[in-house]
């Protein structure tokens, strides 16, 4: 049963991946060890901020703005550098991080859009508004407290733009989360941005942390990338159709895969989980429940845990990818479900796993 999945998801659909249109993609090239706070645009290669908002930079060099800093505790993602902005303060203030893509965006072609962020320690909430701003020109406003698409429309003959949006929350503060966006080029894409675009009449927050001086969301930046994402797309009457995913059969993912002891998905597990998404978009009267287990290394209160957070860290990947949250549940049993016997190291393998069931919801 486990080798349908195969046949359905890695033969309905493919894909390759190109270079990276993001110059200094980890912020890891600079020109001085930052000092200050809000000296991102002096000190980073490649970026700049859009409007007058004080970005930070954060360099394991600088003994204040290094891994721990005034927002917090973070090991960045990749090398030894990261950003940080505010996503949510009074009075809709906002920050940004700004760069000119290696090349203009090709007018048709479906791009990748990745970042990882973490939230800050110190942060009050977290909010389901995390955008991406693709200009025709550089941003400069630097009278502008947040860049909002009323400012570009009030000068739409010098810049074209287009702006996508992922409305998750993220407030994971011990580990980095990856936020994925596709978007579909219109050609005139040189310029982007990253960061909330609304106010805070519009935006949704949830509270992390009650005893807070003040409100605030800010979230650390690291490995930006755009790619071109190319679906070679066969139709599934090319495909075996005797052999279709069933309902209320448990599946084992092949591919997902984890850091060591985190739930933070590697890159390998994206193709199976994209080819999923489709499935789901194709079958809108399925549900679907992501179960996380473990091996019995450990305690079982962390397997559990980790469990748990791993089978989430699955679903929030389908819902950045705009599956309904109603659609989707999660569990974790940590090391209570082995397939076999954790004897060998091969065992243990087999019983680190993440599975999924499809439901009919009709």
């Amino acid at each position: 049963m486990k080798l349908k999945i195969t046949t359905l998801l890695f033969f309905a659909f493919g894909h390759s991946i190109a270079q990276n249109l993001v110059l200094n993609s980890s912020f890891e090239a600079f020109k001085n060890c930052p000092k200050n706070k809000g000296a991102f645009h002096e000190n980073v290669i490649n970026w700049s901020c859009s409007n007058y908002g004080s970005t930070d930079y954060f360099n394991n060099c600088s003994k204040d703005l290094g891994f721990e800093n005034y927002v917090g505790f973070q090991e960045p993602k990749t090398g030894n550098a990261y950003s940080g902005i505010y996503t949510f303060a009074p009075a809709s203030y906002r920050e940004y991080i700004q760069t000119k893509l290696v090349s203009q965006l090709a007018k048709g072609t479906k791009y990748l859009i990745t970042f990882q962020i973490s939230l800050s320690d110190c942060s009050s909430h977290s909010n389901n508004n995390f955008g991406v701003l693709f200009t025709s020109e550089e941003l400069d406003s630097k009278s502008k407290n947040f860049i909002h698409f009323k400012y570009l429309k009030k000068d739409n003959i010098k810049y074209k733009y287009s702006k996508i949006e992922n409305k998750s929350f993220y407030s994971n503060t011990q580990e980095w989360t990856k936020v994925t966006l596709e978007y579909t080029a219109n050609g005139f894409e040189k310029f982007m941005t990253i960061g909330n675009f609304e106010t805070n009449r519009v935006i949704k927050i949830q509270e992390v942390w009650s005893t807070a001086e003040r409100q605030f969301t800010y979230y650390y930046i690291d490995d930006v990338s755009v790619t071109t994402l190319k679906l070679s797309k066969k139709t599934l009457s090319k495909v075996d159709k005797a052999k279709p995913l069933e309902t209320k059969t448990i599946y084992t993912f092949k591919n997902i895969l984890f850091e060591f002891d985190k739930a933070i998905l590697v890159n390998t597990s994206i193709e199976e989980l994209d080819k999923l998404n489709l499935h789901l978009k194709e079958n809108k009267n399925l549900n679907i429940e992501i179960y996380g287990h473990t091996d019995n290394i450990g305690l079982a209160k962390r397997n559990q845990e980790l469990s748990l957070q791993r089978a989430k860290s699955v679903s929030e990947y389908l819902i950045s990818k705009g599956l309904k949250k109603e659609r989707i549940q999660w569990f974790g049993f940590g090391s209570s479900k082995p397939l076999v016997k954790n004897s060998s190291e091969d065992n243990r393998a087999k019983n680190r796993r993440v599975e999924f069931k499809l439901i009919d919801k009709n």
